[in-house]
């Protein structure tokens, strides 16, 4: 290969140099892209139907769990338990009697819950049930609700049905059953409550949490049978798909149907009837359908350009190759600091005019290093400002985060408070837009951002801003320095401790140096560990709050602030910051 090489001249050399690097940067490129826009898209479809099934079952239970209070409070009234005490003395005589007493509970329980279909309580003295159904010519007995409770031997005191035919009443329409035996003092035998509820409404709930897309959602119990008679199962499964379900409680997997088809598949158990999973599924083929299209387009870019390379080095080669070789030789001696020498030429042709340009390329090489040096200062700014836009998105995604799910439990109040609270925090962050502000605002800032997140977690910690001698409250410090510190302290120190928190913030001055103080009672840390690694290589920094404000006093106040810590675990954390009192920046 080496011999091919030799023996190609320079033009060709170059050919085959544009054509393969064209070929493998687009190719490396494009199947990162491909591969990583597919991981990605993945694990957000995946994430998203977690979520979406979770909310499904949440509401799925809640709605069961009303139908059960239902029934329970229809068991506890008066008419129903002297109905029982009938049934316990056989005493058929009032029949009628109970029957016209228990009409009132059996309308107020289905006026409470629209999804109930129909209700019966069968018993030895009778049926009882709302007299505006009619009543199917089916004796309870002979049907499949009758025959499943003598199937389970009374093992039982709450059994759910799948979605079957309804056959107590002349309605007709599908139903989930539920069957309770009564609340009494003792135990009645061939006794029990049923409860239809109809399938379209809780199929209604399930549908109601998806979105435009391919996500479905079905129920199922744990023998491989839609619990809904009217929705079918999921396409190809097998046995297999509810192997991989088992007896966990909740998780996700990647199916391959008896077809062939791929499916990205959540599921979650139902509290209510730890024996019915929601599933949620979707076809992979179809999610990433946009990759596909995707990876034709990069194959269509691959192919273009290694035309242009094609073209672009045979131009290039007739250009550069001849008269470059006195430009290179200027080139090296540039390489070895001989910044003042310049290409010169009697000929007036393109080599030559770049030649010329070379020329104004080392005048301006010269003239730069001195704008560098002037420079300096700005760029000094411009990392700080970039290391403090790292603070701000990470502490308010942890507080959005927190206020949605607040919201989402209805905490309307607290979620009132703690966006008064986010506001007052910003308005002293931004600090009207300087990079200095005062220990007056600077003890303030914090103090509002502890208290937002003793609203978050009032049961984590406490804390304490001591006094402050007025003379230092005035003094111009970097903002957004204690944030981050009592951020860490919350995060990590208190996140295993079995008692409540407590955080101390303290000010003070000595010796022309401004001291801050943040002490804590977490767990604690590696204080000497932590220090060497503060002050190692950055890939090695692994506490991203402390590295982040020792970069950025570093930044502003050089070897003038330095960062202590020091740590007795489970008694006292303490990290203190010193900086010069008359350090002040130009803005």
């Amino acid at each position: 290969m080496k011999r091919l090489l030799r023996k190609m001249s320079l033009k060709k050399r170059l050919w085959v140099s544009f054509v393969l690097l064209t070929v493998v940067c687009i190719s490396v490129t494009g199947t990162y892209v491909s591969v990583f826009f597919s991981r990605e898209m993945e694990t957000q479809a995946t994430k998203t139907s977690q979520d979406t099934l979770s909310k499904t079952a949440q509401v799925f239970d809640e709605r069961l769990r009303n139908i059960v209070v239902s029934i329970s409070t229809l068991m506890m009234g008066e008419p129903f338990q002297s109905t029982m005490r009938d049934v316990q003395a056989l005493n058929g005589q009032d029949y009628y009697k109970r029957l016209s007493q228990l009409q009132t509970p059996f309308a107020q329980m289905m006026l409470a819950d629209q999804s109930i279909d129909s209700v019966l309580v069968h018993t030895p003295i009778g049926d009882f049930y709302p007299t505006e159904s009619r009543r199917s010519t089916v004796d309870f007995v002979e049907t499949s609700l009758n025959a499943l409770i003598m199937d389970t031997q009374n093992r039982w005191s709450t059994l759910w049905v799948r979605g079957h035919d309804e056959e107590l009443f002349n309605r007709g329409n599908p139903v989930i059953s539920l069957i309770i035996k009564p609340l009494f003092d003792m135990t009645l035998p061939d006794v029990y409550v049923i409860v239809n509820i109809r399938e379209d409404h809780l199929q209604e709930l399930i549908q109601a949490h998806l979105q435009e897309g391919s996500l479905r959602q079905l129920v199922v119990d744990r023998s491989n049978r839609a619990v809904f008679s009217s929705v079918p199962a999921m396409p190809g499964s097998g046995t297999q798909l509810y192997e991989k379900i088992g007896s966990s409680d909740r998780g996700h997997f990647e199916y391959v149907s008896e077809s062939g088809n791929p499916y990205l598949v959540n599921y979650a158990t139902l509290g209510m009837n730890s024996d019915w999973v929601l599933i949620g599924y979707q076809s992979k083929s179809k999610l990433l359908a946009p990759v596909q299209h995707m990876r034709w387009t990069i194959l269509t870019i691959m192919g273009v350009c290694v035309v242009l390379a094609l073209v672009m080095s045979s131009m290039l080669s007739e250009l550069l190759l001849k008269p470059l070789f006195n430009l290179r030789n200027l080139m090296l001696k540039v390489e070895r600091n001989h910044l003042d020498v310049r290409f010169e030429s009697a000929f007036e042709d393109e080599i030559s005019q770049v030649g010329h340009k070379f020329n104004r390329m080392l005048q301006q090489i010269g003239e730069l290093i001195e704008e560098v040096k002037a420079s300096e200062q700005e760029k000094r700014k411009s990392e700080i400002k970039a290391l403090q836009a790292q603070i701000d998105p990470h502490f308010l995604y942890n507080t959005l985060n927190t206020i949605y799910w607040k919201s989402e439990m209805e905490e309307h109040q607290a979620v009132s408070g703690m966006i008064v609270s986010l506001s007052q925090l910003f308005r002293l962050g931004l600090n009207n837009g300087r990079e200095i502000t005062t220990l007056r605002q600077e003890l303030e800032h914090v103090a509002q951002y502890l208290n937002l997140q003793s609203m978050c977690y009032p049961d984590l910690f406490q804390y304490e801003i001591t006094a402050v001698d007025e003379k230092l409250m005035n003094i111009p410090v970097l903002k957004l320095l204690l944030q981050p510190l009592v951020e860490n302290s919350i995060l990590h120190g208190f996140q295993e401790l079995p008692h409540r928190g407590q955080i101390r913030i303290k000010a003070d001055s000595a010796d022309g140096l401004l001291t801050l103080t943040v002490t804590d009672n977490g767990i604690g840390m590696d204080a000497n560990r932590l220090q060497m690694m503060l002050n190692g290589p950055e890939t090695e920094r692994t506490s991203y709050a402390l590295s982040n404000v020792r970069a950025r006093l570093s930044l502003y106040y050089g070897n003038k602030a330095s960062m202590k810590l020091e740590s007795e675990p489970g008694v006292q954390t303490a990290v203190k910051l010193n900086i010069p009192i008359q350090e002040v920046m130009n803005e």
